[in-house]
């Protein structure tokens, strides 16, 4: 540009090759030059048109290309795998069932025994599961007429519970026992001369109200003589191990009739093994003629499912009491319970004794609860924000002694959808022989991934080849 005399312009252009071609603004003046140049209808229409056609295809591949990375992308984030959901469990805690106090009963000696409840209890409780006292031999009283009965069966079988037995004619010499005993104050029934039963009457004589003139009677007439009697008895004793075991006449009239509390719960098994006898023995009252109508002296029995046996005392602070019982406590089977008491204060005392050890024992056994249905014990999440709980299925409880621990498992799978109610698990608890399960499920549903969630989180997508086979 350059300045005329009159102070005006004179505007024009001179454009020249830059001296350096890197220059981008000089390349561009130079394009412009040489479009003026060549400007107007100079091009070729076939030139023009095919550059046209490049451009249009050039653009048409790059549409192209940004409509397959595109839908590529799509394509790839709609169809991608994602993470399973994230299961947190929380298995609930095992309860621990009450433990059973047994009281210390007031007596000089007891023990009992429990058979059926050895999965519970342990193998030793069908032997002696609980003692108290010395285990030295004690007085046993008219526990002796079961030892009685036993060593003359044991000599004059009774074929079975319903077999009366031979006869038995009891004489002049045999009712003059009926006074001799009464004399002593021992129990009696009446005998009167030339009185004849069956051997299962006269057995039943004896135990059930327990008259020491039969026992006497009964004894000597199947031996011939109370040494014959006492012979057999010891033979009977010693045949059966029981060792600490003392019997010097038929009745337990005598303080030196002594027995230790295992002995006595071996012998009442015996009995109780025995059809006649555990017949007898389970007999509240009977009418015999002779011996007219004789009512037990066991006040407990069909009291707390105390079926049978014996009762003995000598006087105060010496009362005793054999006995066996079932117990339902909601296990498979009933439990069979075999008891001795010795040296109680009186008959009210042992028998309060005997309910009370018998109420622990049934109430021992109980159902501890376990879990509640509803309750959680697990939670499922996702990244996308759909979440569930874990529940158990069902309310649960199990049956236990005393204070037994409870182990509990929790298993729980990855199911292929989770919807409510679908069951994903199991809750097993054990304690003893027994177990419970429950089922554990899905609380709410799991619903998948939007589409939107997915187009805009592709970092928590995986590569197709996530998916597995």
């Amino acid at each position: 540009m350059r300045m005329t005399s009159d102070g005006g312009r004179d505007e024009g252009f001179s454009m020249t090759a830059p001296d350096q071609s890197a220059d981008g603004l000089s390349d561009f003046a130079e394009l412009m030059a040489r479009e003026q140049e060549f400007g107007g209808d100079a091009i070729d229409p076939a030139v023009r048109r095919r550059r046209r056609r490049r451009g249009l295809v050039v653009s048409a591949v790059c549409v192209l290309l940004l409509l397959v990375v595109t839908g590529g992308y799509i394509g790839w984030a709609l169809t991608a795998p994602v993470d399973p959901p994230a299961v947190a469990t929380r298995a609930p805690q095992a309860p621990v069932g009450a433990a059973v106090s047994l009281a210390t009963p007031p007596v000089a000696a007891s023990a009992i025994s429990i058979a059926g409840a050895d999965a519970y209890l342990g193998e030793a409780a069908s032997g002696t599961w609980s003692a108290t006292g010395t285990g030295e031999p004690l007085p046993m009283a008219s526990i002796t007429k079961l030892i009685t009965a036993l060593v003359i069966l044991d000599a004059a079988p009774l074929a079975s519970a319903d077999d009366p037995g031979p006869t038995i004619t009891f004489g002049k010499a045999d009712h003059d026992l009926y006074d001799e005993y009464y004399v002593r104050g021992a129990t009696i029934a009446p005998m009167p001369t030339g009185t004849s039963m069956s051997l299962h009457d006269a057995l039943a004589a004896m135990l059930i109200p327990s008259a020491s003139n039969y026992a006497d009677a009964l004894s000597t007439r199947i031996f011939g003589s109370q040494s014959a009697f006492l012979g057999a008895t010891r033979d009977w004793l010693a045949a059966h191990g029981l060792s600490g075991t003392t019997v010097t006449e038929p009745t337990g009239i005598s303080p030196r009739n002594t027995s230790t509390p295992a002995d006595l719960l071996a012998i009442a098994k015996l009995a109780a093994a025995h059809p006649a006898i555990a017949r007898i023995v389970a007999t509240p009252s009977v009418s015999i003629p002779g011996a007219g109508a004789l009512h037990t002296t066991n006040g407990l029995l069909g009291t707390a499912g105390i079926t049978g046996l014996k009762t003995g005392n000598l006087g105060e602070g010496t009362h005793n009491l054999l006995y066996t019982a079932t117990l339902d406590v909601g296990a498979t089977d009933r439990l069979a319970i075999t008891g001795v008491v010795l040296g109680g204060a009186s008959r009210e005392s042992v028998n309060a004794t005997v309910l009370a050890a018998l109420e622990s024992i049934r109430s021992g056994f109980h159902q501890v609860p376990l879990a509640t249905e509803g309750q959680e014990v697990g939670t499922v999440s996702t990244p996308w924000g759909s979440d569930a709980t874990l529940v158990i299925g069902e309310s649960a409880s199990i049956l236990t002694w005393s204070d037994t621990p409870i182990e509990l498992t929790m298993d729980v799978e990855m199911p292929s959808a989770y919807r409510d109610g679908t069951v994903v698990g199991r809750i097993t608890w054990t304690a003893g022989p027994n177990t419970v399960t429950a089922p554990v499920e899905v609380s709410g549903a799991i619903d998948p991934p939007t589409e939107w969630w997915r187009l805009t989180h592709p970092s928590e997508l995986g590569s197709p080849w996530d998916a597995g086979p």
